[in-house]
């Protein structure tokens, strides 16, 4: 409402009817903000691509974001499909962040680098099933298991890539919540699995009349969220990295030594268990964030990814065994964002871009996120955590 009590009328954004994703159209839309608002879009409407390249990636485009991106490296990492050095690019806005990384690589390098195993690999959508009463929801889950050929058979009529490996069941109520598990390539999935799963269900709901209703996603997948479900039982790539740290070595780069880090360790992981966190680590978010938007993840795909599980050991001759698990690492080296035109070109400075690439940028990814622990663990344990970032992070 304006301030005498009329009622705003609604000015949709202008869109072309033809070919929405030229120049001319992002610069009308540019034209249609600024009339509405005090800025100028001079640097939103820099970038050096054909905006006909983000056709399905965004919606009435009208520029960019620029986001500086700093390089990191060399990350030496010993992994199944990445192997040897690696100089990681991180979009970030977050000043001492990127040399926080590059000082843990550093370390980890002197230290023969990150070793990384991907674990287990899948991505889910959850439909549930409702029925008549408790028995049958039960009765329904012993017919999927009868019935699992038929149903893989249809869910993989829809996709070239994606394969259905099972079905995880769990009774609630006169409700059955079911995980559609797949295996998805080189993407990360969700769309695939989307598609898959209602072509699946489509034919369970012709074969089975006991059904009342279902929905094809029961937030038992917990996309864009972080849970203890996919803490288990993984959703993407469930990757290890892990890394052995002489204490000689630490004290010499990081200034600390293995008995004091792994005190500091022990009191923080008391720490977030008296918080109640989901991530027993430092800032997983910020190495994980920096290279998803480096590299055309999906962004928001953090919530689940950065959680993680931290293991330590101080070992009987001193040295430090450090490890991180990451569950729910959802990452892809083909489709969605990772074709336009920076991110493929940070990929392709990766090794990571195309098909056959995927579980390589995972280890990479896994890698970086270690190196990021053991740094910030080492600054706050040597008391140099606020002046770095007042001697790097200020910008006033």
């Amino acid at each position: 409402m304006t301030e005498d009590g009329d009622r705003f009328e609604r000015v949709p954004v202008p869109r072309h009817s033809g070919d929405d994703y030229t120049s001319e159209a992002a610069a009308r839309r540019r034209e249609f903000a600024s009339e509405r608002s005090e800025g100028g879009l001079e640097h939103v409407g820099s970038y050096s691509f054909d905006p006909a390249l983000v056709a399905g990636n965004v919606e009435q485009f009208m520029g960019v974001a620029q986001v500086p991106i700093g390089l990191a490296g060399p990350l030496l990492v010993d992994g199944e499909e990445a192997n040897g050095e690696f100089y990681v690019p991180m979009a970030t806005a977050e000043g001492t962040l990127v040399a926080s990384y590059n000082r843990g690589m550093r370390l980890l390098h002197e230290c023969g680098g990150v070793r990384t195993t991907v674990v287990d690999d899948r991505m889910q959508r959850a439909p549930s099933f409702v029925f008549e009463s408790a028995r049958g929801a039960r009765d329904f889950s012993s017919w999927l298991e009868e019935n699992m050929d038929a149903i893989r058979a249809a869910a993989e009529a829809t996709t070239s890539s994606g394969k259905l490996l099972d079905i995880d069941r769990f009774a609630a109520s006169r409700m059955l919540y079911t995980r559609f598990n797949y295996s998805t390539g080189d993407a990360a999935g969700q769309n695939l699995t989307g598609k898959a799963t209602l072509a699946a269900c489509e034919w369970i709901l012709a074969n089975n009349s006991t059904i009342e209703s279902f929905f094809l996603e029961s937030n038992f997948a917990t996309d864009k969220k972080a849970s203890q479900v996919n803490t288990l039982r993984t959703r993407g790539k469930r990757v290890v990295a892990e890394a052995l740290i002489p204490d000689d070595v630490l004290r010499s780069v990081m200034r600390v030594d293995t008995e004091s880090l792994y005190r500091a360790r022990q009191v923080s992981h008391l720490g977030g268990f008296m918080a109640g966190v989901n991530n027993n680590g430092s800032h997983s978010a910020n190495g994980i964030t920096a290279l998803f938007i480096a590299t055309g993840q999906d962004a928001a795909n953090v919530a689940e990814s950065s959680a993680a599980m931290v293991y330590a050991e101080l070992r009987p001759n001193g040295d430090y065994y450090y490890s991180i698990t990451i569950p729910a690492l959802i990452v892809a080296s083909h489709g969605g964002g990772t074709g336009l035109a920076t991110q493929r070109e940070c990929l392709e400075l990766l090794g990571c871009y195309g098909r056959g690439k995927v579980r390589k940028l995972a280890e990479i990814v896994a890698a970086t996120v270690l190196c990021g622990e053991i740094s910030l663990g080492s600054a706050i344990v040597a008391q140099e955590w606020v002046s770095s970032h007042d001697r790097l992070g200020r910008n006033r």
